[in-house]
């Protein structure tokens, strides 16, 4: 099989291009990056030294980075969805996915990883931070989305982008009810079927999720 995704169920930034690859139907061969296959984490540092996933291989050719596979995807690997319309709403779709990585996924991952340091090096002024800049990122975004989606009525790379940092950063900071307009386009995503799948496979590895996962979702 030419495509290969290195990748593991429980990661958000592994879900962002699943859930593409699903949604189109795409077919690939799964990488598991876990502690049964360290052939794996051997071939992924092999190509990509630093050692983040996802990567996605081709014929032998590896790609980095969430955005610029999904990109690749969408050429090379036409589905139904187009990921990256052209025209008008080119530059929302690619502000927005860049807003999620950035202004949720990153402050999300800051409140996370600081769980797994030790305690004695533990970031209480960092999470803080990262507290405020979720909350920031929450009320700014209430009052830009689109219906159904984040731009309009096409699911897009933008979506990709906030399904899986919208499922954990809520549990990291609740997003609440004063923010109904985010809250229901969280539950929107969970319901898409792509995402759903992502969410259903991530369900056996939850206990690793340091802060606890909360007993919803």
């Amino acid at each position: 099989m030419s495509l290969q995704l290195f990748a593991h169920p429980f990661s958000s930034y592994s879900q962002k291009v699943l859930i593409a690859l699903y949604a189109d139907g795409t077919e690939f061969e799964y990488r598991m990056l876990d502690a049964e296959h360290p052939e794996n984490f051997v071939e992924l540092q092999r190509h990509w030294p630093f050692g983040k996933f996802p990567m996605l291989v081709d014929d032998g050719e590896p790609l980095i980075e969430t955005t610029p596979i999904i990109d690749y995807l969408d050429v090379h690997y036409p589905g139904p969805g187009q990921w990256i319309p052209r025209g008008e709403m080119e530059q929302r779709v690619r502000f927005l996915d860049r807003f999620f990585d950035h202004y949720v996924m990153t402050p999300m991952q800051k409140i996370v990883g600081d769980r797994l340091r030790p305690e004695d090096s533990r970031d209480s002024y960092g999470v803080e931070a990262a507290r405020k800049d979720l909350n920031t990122a929450y009320d700014w975004i209430e009052g830009q989305l689109g219906q159904p989606w984040a731009v309009g009525d096409r699911f897009t790379l933008a979506d990709c982008a906030a399904a899986p940092s919208l499922f954990y950063a809520d549990w990291a900071e609740p997003i609440g009810d004063k923010r109904p307009q985010l809250a229901g386009y969280r539950a929107r995503l969970l319901a898409h079927p792509a995402v759903a799948r992502c969410v259903e496979e991530a369900r056996p590895y939850r206990s690793l999720f340091p802060l606890g996962a909360p007993d919803r979702d």
